[in-house]
C-alpha cells in the first residue's frame, strides 16, 4: 500500500513520543496533537480531526478498561485485608524467604514466571502485587526494583513465549503455511528465556545499589510515599485486630493458591474443565469482590454496606489516578491498528488502513540481505509493532514478513519468526510500552509507569539483541 501523509504523520508522531518520553517528559500533550493531525490529514476534514481526539480517547478507556477493573478491584481487596489486620500476618511466611533485597529480587522473577505462564500476567500480576511486593520492599528492595522483576519476568519472559497457552505460536504461524506453531512454540521458549536471563541480570546489577537493609522502616515509608491519592494504605478506615485476622490470612493466598492450581491442572489435563482464554481475569477479580464482602461482614457486619462501598470507591479512585495519564497515549497507538482506526475515525473498515502496519512493511524492502541483519530487521519490526500495546496483533503478520524473508535470504523462517514473536511481545506485552498491562504492576508499587518503562529500556533491547544474535548462530 503507498504510504500517504497520515502514515508520516502517524512515524512522526511515535519518535515524539518516544524521543519526550526519554527526555523524562510527560506525552500526554503530543498523543493528543498528533492523532488531530494523523485523522485531519487522513479524513481531509479538521472536524473529524476533533472529533477522533475524543472517539480515540474512548477507544482507549474501552480497551483497557478489564486493566482499570482489575487494579481496582485487587486495590479494594487490598484495604480490606488492611481493614481487618489480617496483611502483616499473610506476609510473614513469605518474609522466611525473601530476608533481603537480592533474595526479594530473585523469588519475584521465579514466582511471577511461573504464575505468567499458566495463566499470563495480566491475572498474575495483582496476585503478586498485592501480597508480595510490599515484603520485597520491607526486605530493601527498592519499588522500581520489584516492579522490573515482576514486569520482564512476566510481561516479557513469560508472555514472549506463550508456550502453555500457545496463542501466540499459533497466531505467528497462522498466517504461513510452512511455519509450525510447534515449532515456534519450542523455539520461542529458549529464545525468552535468553532474552529473561539477559535483560533480568542486567536490571538486577543497575538497581543492586539502591538496595537497603531490612527494615519495618522500609515498608512504612514506602506506604507513605507518593501521592496521597495514590496511597491504598487504610487512613480513613480503623483497622479492627481479632479473632478472625489471622483465618483470613490464611484463607486469601489459599483461595488464590487454590486458582492456580485449577489453572494447572486444566491445562495439562482433561480431568476439570479448562479455563477460556481471558477467563482468568475475571476469575481473580470475581473472588476478590466475595473476598471483600466476607472479611467486610467478619470484621463489622453492622457496618459492611459502608465499608464495602468505601473501599471500592478507594479502589477506583486510585485506578484512575494509575491510569488517566495512560488513555490518552494509548488513543493514539490504537489509532494505528487497522481493527480499531475505523471506529475512532468514523470511516469504513475496509478502506481504512492500519497505519502502523503499513509503515511495517514498507520498511521490509530496506532491510540488508544479510542473515544477521535480516534478523535484526525482523526484531526491530516486531518491536514497532508492538507499540500498539498488544504485542500479538503482529504476529500473523510478522510470520508472513517471515517466511517472504526467508525464502529470499535463505534463512530459517521459523527462526525468523520466533525473534519477531519476541520482540513484538517483549515491547508490546508491556516492559516498554507504558499503556499496556505494566500499568498495573507500576500502580501496586506505587511509582510512575513511565519511570518503569525508562529504567527496563536498556536491559530490554540489550537483550533482545543478545537474543537475535544467539538464535543467528545457533539456529
Amino acid at each position: 500500500m503507498e504510504l500517504t501523509l497520515a502514515h508520516w504523520l502517524y512515524l512522526a508522531g511515535t519518535l515524539i513520543i518516544i524521543l519526550t518520553m526519554l527526555f523524562r517528559q510527560n506525552v500526554v500533550v503530543p498523543a493528543l496533537v498528533m492523532v488531530l493531525f494523523v485523522a485531519w490529514a487522513f479524513t481531509g476534514s479538521f472536524l473529524d480531526g476533533v472529533q477522533a481526539i475524543f472517539n480515540a480517547n474512548l477507544t482507549a478507556a474501552t480497551q483497557l478498561f478489564n486493566i482499570f477493573l482489575i487494579i481496582a478491584v485487587m486495590t479494594t481487596l487490598l484495604k480490606s485485608i488492611q481493614s481487618i489486620g489480617a496483611d502483616e500476618q499473610m506476609i510473614k511466611p513469605f518474609q522466611k524467604v525473601m530476608r533481603n533485597g537480592p533474595l526479594a529480587f530473585w523469588v519475584l522473577v521465579i514466582v511471577t514466571y511461573f504464575l505468567s505462564l499458566f495463566f499470563w500476567p495480566a491475572p498474575a500480576v495483582p496476585l503478586i502485587g498485592a501480597l508480595m511486593i510490599p515484603v520485597a520492599i520491607k526486605a530493601g528492595l527498592p519499588p522500581i526494583g520489584a516492579a522490573i522483576a515482576i514486569s520482564l519476568a512476566g510481561h516479557g519472559m513469560a508472555l514472549s513465549s506463550d508456550f502453555i497457552l500457545k496463542v501466540a505460536p499459533e497466531l505467528t504461524a497462522s498466517s504461513s503455511p510452512t511455519i509450525s506453531s510447534g515449532d515456534v512454540g519450542e523455539l520461542t521458549l529458549i529464545l525468552s528465556l535468553v532474552a529473561g536471563i539477559v535483560s533480568i541480570t542486567i536490571a538486577y546489577f543497575m538497581i543492586r545499589k539502591h538496595i537497603k537493609q531490612p527494615s519495618q522502616q522500609n515498608l512504612t515509608e514506602w506506604e507513605e510515599s507518593g501521592d496521597d491519592d495514590l496511597n491504598i494504605r487504610v487512613k480513613d478506615t480503623e483497622v479492627k485486630k481479632g479473632k478472625y485476622s489471622p483465618i483470613f490470612a490464611v484463607i486469601v493466598p489459599v483461595i488464590f493458591l487454590i486458582i492456580v492450581a485449577y489453572v494447572v491442572i486444566a491445562t495439562f489435563s482433561d480431568f476439570i474443565p479448562a479455563i477460556e482464554d481471558g477467563a482468568g481475569s475475571s476469575l481473580v477479580g470475581g473472588t476478590a469482590l466475595i473476598l471483600i464482602i466476607i472479611m467486610s461482614l467478619f470484621r463489622n457486619y453492622k457496618s459492611t454496606l459502608q465499608d464495602v462501598s468505601k473501599h471500592i470507591v478507594s479502589g477506583f479512585v486510585f485506578a484512575f489516578k494509575v491510569m488517566g495519564l495512560v488513555i490518552p497515549v494509548a488513543a493514539f497507538f490504537f489509532i494505528g491498528s487497522g481493527q480499531l482506526a475505523a471506529s475512532i475515525l468514523g470511516t469504513d473498515p475496509n478502506t481504512t488502513p492500519s497505519f502502523l502496519f503499513d509503515l511495517v512493511q514498507a520498511s521490509q524492502a530496506y532491510i540488508p540481505d544479510n542473515n544477521f541483519f535480516t534478523a535484526l530487521g525482523v526484531l526491530m519490526l516486531g518491536m514497532v509493532s508492538g507499540l500498539d500495546g498488544s504485542g500479538f496483533s503482529a504476529l500473523p503478520l510478522i510470520g508472513s514478513l517471515s517466511e517472504a524473508l526467508g525464502a529470499t535470504t535463505g534463512m530459517d523462517a521459523t527462526t525468523l519468526a520466533s525473534i519477531g514473536q519476541v520482540g513484538a511481545i517483549w515491547v508490546g506485552g508491556g516492559t516498554l510500552v507504558a499503556w499496556s498491562p505494566i500499568i498495573a504492576i507500576a500502580g501496586f508499587a506505587k511509582i510512575s509507569v513511565i519511570d518503569l518503562v525508562r529504567k527496563s529500556f536498556i536491559p530490554v533491547v540489550i537483550g533482545l539483541i543478545v537474543t537475535t544474535v544467539f538464535a543467528v548462530l545457533l539456529f
